[in-house]
């Protein structure tokens, strides 16, 4: 089913925001994405019919709630090609990054002392692991991007070594919307004997994955992004890794015998998933896969990069406009920019003067804007709901903050 313009238009009454926020023109869904009547709807129903603490009663409320919980499992691992027993619930990406990056000294071989990330990760996907490179007393090293906005391969070919231990990278950029190979990145850091993890947040939303295909040691990634509700996300693990770590957090539901000497840990997943969960959120991501996997992640990819395109021709067309996005096209709709002299905050201020909402910052990537030589962009993100008009406004916008500032 190849999107077009119009059949966006009805794709886009499943979502109330706009509903209730006429003329909106929303283009900050790297942040975080609009949620579907359908999603809303999931959410109510558990909450009003099947609302029960899980994996603890024996009531049939109980059962009823711990079956969709296990339904919700479930479904992430097929999302993802995974097993059921490699699927973490999160609150978010962030904490299954961190949960990692607290619990991976048993997975560290002897001898290997330096962490590897790249300059165009999240602060989520950068922070936890110089932290635990101070931690552990290792080289933190950085891979540099290239003049066109990608990953400087061989810059990663000589830092990546024999000496690394973790190997740490975002699949899809959250600022330049550059897309990793992480099949490949995943395969160099496994020649190494490196582990691997891969920050999907940007990535699971536009583009199908398969874990066993990537062969990634850890992903992550949150629901809020790919229209599911807060407050929940997905941290996948190989097995044999998981079963070496020790938890995360203490509590209930993840023992299997307390006594006033010892305490014997469950099996993952349910290790790592201390205390109650949000057991109806997860019951709200699955919706949101069942809708997206309804439309076909293919077909949302094309359209974002029909939007991209049309975008990319429209803002290189202006003067004052300097864009910073992959020159070979590899990309999902994510497109930062700046104007000549004009603060990013200044230009975000003024579209939202037009009901046109764009982030501006530096987008937990300082690093990134370092390396960009700036202190901060314009950013737009595209998703399923956005249309051709949405990009006209865009670029209307941007020609009023241009008249006004100029």
């Amino acid at each position: 089913m190849k999107l077009t313009n119009s059949m966006v238009k009805e794709l886009k009454k499943d979502f109330p925001i706009f509903k209730n926020n006429l003329g909106l023109v929303y283009l900050d869904s790297a942040a975080t994405s609009q949620k579907p009547q359908q999603i809303l709807d999931a959410v109510n129903d558990f909450i009003e019919k099947d609302n029960a603490n899980v994996s603890r009663g024996v009531y049939t409320l109980a059962e009823k709630a711990t079956e969709r919980y296990a339904k919700a499992r479930e479904k992430m691992a097929s999302f993802i090609g995974a097993e059921e027993n490699e699927i973490i619930f999160t609150k978010n990406a962030t904490e299954g990054l961190n949960l990692v990056a607290y619990k991976i000294d048993s997975l560290i071989p002897e001898g290997k002392d330096e962490i590897l990330v790249t300059e165009m990760e999240h602060h989520s996907n950068f922070v936890p692991w110089q932290q635990l490179a101070k931690r552990l007393g290792f080289k933190f090293k950085v891979v540099k991007i290239t003049k066109n906005f990608t990953l400087d391969m061989d810059d990663l070919k000589e830092k990546l070594s024999e000496k690394t231990a973790l190997f740490a990278f975002t699949h899809v950029s959250n600022v330049l919307g550059a897309v990793n190979d992480v099949g490949l990145l995943a395969s160099l850091a496994k020649e190494k004997g490196a582990l691997s993890v891969v920050d999907a947040a940007q990535s699971v939303q536009h583009l199908p994955i398969s874990v066993k295909d990537i062969d990634c040691d850890f992903l992550a990634f949150s629901s809020h992004k790919i229209l599911g509700p807060n407050g929940i996300g997905v941290l996948y693990g190989k097995s044999e890794l998981l079963k070496k770590m020790k938890p995360f957090n203490y509590g209930g539901g993840m023992i299997n015998k307390v006594t006033f000497e010892e305490t014997e840990f469950a099996e993952p997943p349910q290790r790592f998933e201390a205390g109650t969960q949000n057991i109806a959120e997860a019951v709200g991501l699955t919706a949101a896969i069942d809708y997206l996997e309804k439309i076909g992640l293919e077909n949302i990819f094309d359209w974002e990069k029909e939007l991209t395109d049309y975008a990319l021709e429209k803002l290189n067309s202006l003067e004052g406009v300097e864009v910073y996005h992959p020159k070979d096209g590899n990309s999902v709709g994510v497109i930062s920019f700046t104007l000549d002299s004009i603060h990013p905050h200044d230009v975000a201020s003024v579209l939202n003067d037009y009901g046109i909402c764009i982030r501006a910052g530096h987008h937990c990537a300082m690093p990134l804007m370092k390396s960009l030589g700036v202190g901060g962009t314009c950013r737009a993100s595209f998703y399923l709901y956005n249309t051709m008009e949405d990009v006209d406004a865009l670029v209307e916008g941007i020609k009023r903050v241009l008249e006004r500032f100029g």
